[in-house]
């Protein structure tokens, strides 16, 4: 046992209690909804560690790849639409295919003809943009125009969504090669900047490219893992079970299903991080660390830095991705209009930051922590002003002002908890051994 494991244990059953209180207090199944998204929060944070903790890598486009993991989710588990891929799915896939071989050959010509390198690169890609543009916007059209109402969209493959876990992860894990191929050379705040752009550049094309998940249309319906709660509600096997335990079986269905999800997530969790654990504890881990604390003398060692830090970030980048996958299947839907800068990167920073970033556990601790703050702050909050106001004349304009101050309180805790960590952890609630 070292010297953290009391504290973590300490810090942990802390965290439980705020669950547990919430169920007794409040109802069980507002206790294992926020309990889900924490379990969906830890993975992300751990996904951000990874980047952070092990290396160094400040990726503030921490969004961005969370919703491309949901739009793995989407194109990988939603049933094909045949009419919408005969119309112009064809003619889509050679668009793309073009508009990658543009680029390719714009890398190819910069690379290996030197003296006219940049006039040569600027023709293929303004050729190769027009015929991309000129084979792509017709089958654009044509799939946009099948059923618009309800579809619009290619549609998926239709395969189960557990298979969309680990391919939304992939998704975001390919995204995340190309840009560190692009990127990872930067300093460490151009990166920031990098990464931050290149992530509003993903949730803009989601936006707007309505054949490809049907943009800010939503994409509704996806397959879920687990039951639907109608479909619990008349099963006689599950009534009986419900009524022997004194429950409604329409509350039953709900907490059912909730624990379901909160079995498959623990899973996912676990698994990640026993691999974790053990990728640190080995040769390559303490190889990271080094590169992280001295890059020069990590280096000079004969470690290849850049291909290190590529490494890293395409695997917390695919954490990441296959968190938003996880995320897309709970809330049954793709809705890139909600994917914003507040909740998917800073809340991902401030978690990493409070648990301790280079502690596995504490990125999961500060995941638990954090979400159940950013969703209960609102209400206790309202409370407390309740109560601070209960004196207050009715119409008072101090009365007003508090109260309506209530909708501020998550932005308010979260800059006073990250304040009071880095005055009295510095490193974290569990901090890096």
């Amino acid at each position: 046992m070292t010297s953290q494991t009391p504290r973590a244990i300490a810090l942990f059953g802390l965290v439980a209690l705020l669950f547990l209180g919430t169920g007794f207090f409040q109802s069980w199944n507002v206790a294992l909804t926020i309990f889900n998204m924490g379990l969906i929060s830890a993975i992300m944070a751990l996904g951000v560690n990874m980047q952070w903790g092990y290396a160094g890598l400040f990726n503030v486009g921490v969004m961005g790849f969370v919703a491309l993991g949901g739009l793995g989710a989407v194109l990988v588990s939603m049933p094909p639409n045949a009419e919408a891929a005969s119309a112009g799915g064809l003619r889509i896939a050679i668009g793309l295919v073009l508009g990658a071989a543009t680029v390719v050959a714009a890398i190819l010509a910069y690379t290996r003809v030197p003296r006219f390198g940049g006039w040569i690169v600027l023709a293929i890609l303004l050729v190769g943009f027009i015929v991309f543009r000129s084979v792509l916007d017709p089958g654009v059209e044509a799939v946009e125009a099948v059923d618009p109402a309800s579809a619009g969209n290619i549609g998926g493959l239709g395969l189960p969504v557990l298979v969309a876990w680990p391919i939304g992860g992939l998704l975001a894990a390919g995204v995340a090669w190309i840009v560190g191929k692009t990127a990872l050379g930067l300093r460490s705040d151009y990166l920031a900047i990098a990464t931050l752009g290149i992530a509003e550049i993903v949730i803009a094309v989601m936006k707007n490219e309505d054949w490809m998940a049907r943009g800010v249309k939503n994409v509704i319906g996806l397959p879920r893992p687990v039951p639907y709660e109608i479909d619990l509600q008349v099963a006689p096997w599950f009534v009986e079970l419900a009524t022997e335990f004194g429950a409604d079986p329409v509350t039953a269905s709900t907490i059912f299903v909730k624990l379901a999800y909160a079995g498959l997530f623990a899973v996912v969790l676990l698994l990640l991080i026993w691999l974790t654990q053990a990728a640190l504890a080995s040769p390559w881990g303490r190889m990271m660390r080094a590169i992280r604390d001295n890059e020069v003398a990590a280096e000079a060692m004969g470690k290849d830095v850049t291909a290190r830090h590529l490494q890293i970030f395409v695997l917390g980048s695919a954490v990441v991705g296959l968190a938003g996958a996880m995320m897309t299947t709970l809330d049954g839907q793709l809705t890139p209009g909600t994917y914003q800068p507040l909740r998917y990167t800073f809340l991902i920073w401030v978690m990493v930051i409070v648990g301790g970033s280079g502690n596995n556990w504490g990125s999961v601790l500060g995941g638990f922590l954090i979400w159940w703050l950013w969703v209960q702050v609102e209400p206790l909050g309202a409370l407390l002003m309740n109560g601070i106001t209960a004196g207050m004349a009715d119409g008072s304009w101090l009365k007003g002002h508090l109260l309506d101050s209530v909708a501020h309180m998550r932005l308010l805790t979260m800059g006073i908890i990250l304040l009071l960590v880095l005055r009295f952890s510095p490193r974290g609630l569990l901090p890096e051994r």
